[in-house]
């Protein structure tokens, strides 16, 4: 198989989670002529705007955050070379859930969640619109978070809950056929976060005097991610962590490149932003490398 005739989709909870994730593998896969298609779930309404002279397009004030977030999405997406990116429904589909933080240190559903919310979503119905897109597609690999949507965000469970369910639905030949014909996607993965690869971040930044970023994580004891045993597969898109470090700065409401993890993190390069790791979750995995992951996601395909 060609690579102009591999298809990966991706699909994602908020604008930024994607280039957070897997910035570095879309901008591979792209460069590599894969298609690439990313579908995010919503507008991301309810994020925290970091940059002080837009605090009003929160959504406590002007609540107009979503749409500015569209253009971070589409800047984001130039930068890593991404030509297909959706709204699942549409833009403004379902509204960002919001999240609060349980006493475990993990999110979890906000006390005053609005019932229009993408964690309310019924499933079957926005199981349909993936569907659609799954159909049309006709990927051989689909991207989204685990069970707990990686670290317990609502919008996060949702999107693998929906992907998991539509991913089943589209192979169907009898379901729906006015979605588009059937299709079975050969794999599936969970994006994951490496705690060994955090462990070691820390350690770095604790090394260079750095004690408040990430206060109360161990580099042992990481709260949230997936041990070597749990990865299946790893991207190595080192020539492309400029990239995703670009198009994280295009995120400008919600993320901020300065301060000592950024600037470490810059030091270190790409082994902080181009290496990327995932957990299969459908399929047969394919042959590994040295370092016994999974080189390529399209492995064995």
């Amino acid at each position: 198989m060609t690579s102009s005739d591999r298809r990966i989709l991706l699909v994602h909870a908020h604008p930024d989670d994607e280039t957070i994730g897997n910035g570095a593998t879309m901008a591979k896969y792209v460069a590599e002529g894969v298609q690439v298609t990313l579908v995010t779930c919503t507008l991301g309404e309810e994020g925290e705007v970091l940059i002080p002279e837009l605090a009003h397009l929160a959504a406590d004030r002007d609540d107009t955050l979503g749409e500015h977030r569209i253009e971070e999405l589409n800047l984001a997406m130039k930068v890593l070379g991404v030509t297909d990116h959706r709204f699942l429904g549409g833009p403004g589909h379902f509204r960002d859930s919001g999240m609060k933080w349980d006493d475990n240190g993990a999110a979890t559903v906000a006390d005053d969640t609005r019932p229009d919310t993408f964690w309310h979503a019924d499933l079957t119905v926005a199981a349909n619109l993936l569907v659609e897109i799954i159909r049309e597609v006709r990927p051989q690999v689909v991207v989204t978070y685990d069970e707990f949507g990686n670290y317990g965000h609502p919008d996060h469970i949702q999107a693998h809950r929906v992907t998991t369910y539509a991913v089943a639905l589209a192979a169907v030949r009898s379901y729906k056929p006015e979605l588009g014909e059937a299709w079975d996607v050969s794999k599936i993965y969970w994006t994951a976060m490496s705690k060994s690869q955090v462990g070691e971040g820390i350690r770095a930044l604790r090394a260079a005097g750095d004690t408040t970023t990430f206060e109360g994580w161990e580099p042992d004891n990481i709260p949230w991610g997936s041990s070597d045993e749990e990865l299946d597969a790893v991207v190595d898109a080192n020539d492309y962590a400029d990239a995703k470090m670009e198009a994280m700065k295009a995120h400008a409401t919600q993320i901020t490149v300065d301060g000592p993890f950024f600037a470490l993190s810059n030091n270190l390069g790409n082994q902080v932003w181009g290496t990327e790791f995932y957990r299969l979750a459908k399929g047969v995995r394919g042959p590994v490398g040295a370092n016994g992951f999974e080189e390529d996601l399209f492995a064995g395909i």
